[in-house]
């Protein structure tokens, strides 16, 4: 048992100090390094700067100097102050000329919804929607406007508008800035 085990850890010396061809360490620069599996994904650390918070008398001052009406009040129960501003309500009635056929409908459907979209997408419009029901008043638009002028022109710009599918009834609406919807 002593033999074996003495030709066993011979041969394991033996292999382990056997002289291999080594290639030289410029060749090994020079060489592109080939894998075929592919690259583990590691953890970076990054350091993420949240935007600045501002505060209700800074986010006043840019809505006064953009020509926003906005007033303020002190929570009783928080004690916090919250920002009123002045929106916009557009009410979109069912206009006089509603004879189009289908096609003409739809596409007319098609602008309006496009109409909406963009003034989303500029920021002139917060929240449009249709009513669920089928009376006069069809939906609403809530214009983030200035002025009234300013949302009336944005309003009647719609091609449904435009058409007499629809008519425009505006009015003032104050909201709480930063307030979600529930």
């Amino acid at each position: 048992m002593k033999k074996i085990f003495l030709i066993v850890i011979s041969l394991i010396a033996f292999i382990a100090c056997k002289e291999e061809v080594k290639t030289p360490i410029e060749e090994v620069k020079e060489q592109p390094i080939k894998t075929t599996e592919k690259p583990i994904d590691s953890i970076v650390e990054v350091e993420v700067k949240l935007p600045e918070k501002k505060s209700v008398k800074q986010v006043k001052a840019e809505l006064t100097a953009k020509g926003f009406k906005t007033f303020d009040y002190i929570d009783e129960k928080t004690n916090d102050t919250i920002l009123m501003q002045q929106y916009f309500m557009a009410f979109l009635k069912r206009g006089p000329i509603r004879g189009q056929n289908e096609e003409e409908a739809a596409d007319l459907q098609n602008a309006h919804l496009a109409h909406l979209k963009k003034m989303y997408e500029l920021g002139y419009a917060d929240i449009s929607g249709p009513f669920g029901d089928d009376g006069d008043i069809r939906g609403i638009t809530i214009y983030n406007v200035p002025t009234q002028k300013m949302a009336d022109s944005l309003a009647n710009a719609d091609p449904m508008v435009k058409a007499g599918r629809l008519e425009i009834e505006i009015h003032p609406w104050w909201a709480a800035k930063g307030f979600p919807l529930r």
